[in-house]
């Protein structure tokens, strides 16, 4: 089997990983569903630059990460959106009937600076070590360490409890 159909068959599982991921980096469902496409033809696209001895779900969430920031950058230059509101397209958005605990939380995490709810993403939504995230991210652990303090604080503080 070569590396395109490892690829290829590896993505399978990880889907419901890299969903929560992308939602979790976009807030949206729509921007989520969008960012999971292009991660999903990125990776298929580039499936000859995985390395065998490289793990996979890291690899596909590297792109993830760098897609969004892409898609984070575009939106700056353009102020382009996946989704408009003004086009009705989060009208039946399941996340209108989420509790208000889960809607809550979802602005929270919205709120927070990428970079801080990108290390929420990784640590505390896939549950990867510090060290991980930290090489995944291309950064100190340090700095994984100091963002996802700061990103629990900001939390805490827009959620209302007491640290």
């Amino acid at each position: 089997m070569n590396s395109s159909d490892t690829v290829r068959e590896g993505l399978i599982p990880l889907l419901p990983r890299l969903r929560r991921l992308a939602r979790a980096l976009a807030g949206q469902v729509a921007d989520a569903d969008d960012l999971v496409q292009i991660v999903l033809e990125r990776a298929l696209a580039r499936a000859a630059q995985w390395r065998p001895d490289a793990a996979l779900d890291k690899w596909v969430f590297a792109i993830a990460r760098n897609a969004w920031r892409d898609e984070l950058r575009a939106r700056g230059r353009t102020q382009h959106l996946f989704a408009p509101e003004e086009a009705g397209e989060m009208a039946a958005d399941r996340a209108s009937a989420q509790p208000a605990q889960q809607l809550e939380l979802a602005m929270a995490l919205a709120a927070l600076p990428p970079d801080h709810r990108e290390v929420v993403a990784l640590v505390l939504v896939e549950g990867m070590s510090y060290s991980e995230a930290a090489e995944l991210l291309e950064v100190p652990v340090g700095t994984v360490t100091s963002r996802l303090a700061r990103a629990r604080a900001t939390l805490q503080a827009h959620l209302g409890k007491d640290q």
